[in-house]
């Protein structure tokens, strides 16, 4: 429930300021940490890490790129350690759907969105989706047991 509350802050957070803090981050990694640990999950742990990482790394050129934030970037990197390889297909669905609703509730302006001054794109947070199709994710059951 901690990591679910620490999850809505970031996405609420990012939702008004397009901001995700580092602490935010760092906490979620920590509760990743403790929950492998008391879950049983800790031998799959060294393989989440890895996956997290080369998400993360993907996700650099994205982010190089300004086609998506850094908080997107470190939020994302989390969501997948969290979700790990196991749980990696259910969360990525969740999130094209709720990616794909938000994006069209933008379009349709009834959700705030930015307009991007140098380029004129409309800029809208992302972490929401992403916080929704993982805390889904961990409701369907996926990262209840032990891989």
């Amino acid at each position: 429930m901690l990591t679910a509350a620490v999850l809505l802050y970031a996405a609420f957070t990012d939702l008004k300021h397009y901001k995700i803090g580092n602490e935010l981050i760092v906490l979620l990694v920590a509760l990743y940490f403790l929950h492998s640990l008391f879950a049983d999950r800790w031998t799959n742990a060294a393989w989440s890490i890895g996956f997290a990482t080369g998400v993360f790394l993907f996700l650099l050129y994205f982010y190089s790129r300004h086609w998506i934030g850094g908080g997107d970037v470190k939020i994302l990197s989390v969501a997948f350690l969290w979700a790990g390889i196991e749980c990696a297909l259910p969360f990525v669905l969740l999130l094209l759907l709720f990616v794909s609703l938000h994006t069209v509730a933008a379009r349709l302006a009834w959700v705030e969105a930015r307009q991007n001054d140098s380029d004129g794109r409309l800029r809208i947070p992302f972490a929401p989706s992403i916080v929704a199709a993982l805390i889904a994710t961990i409701l369907l059951g996926c990262l209840g047991s032990p891989g």
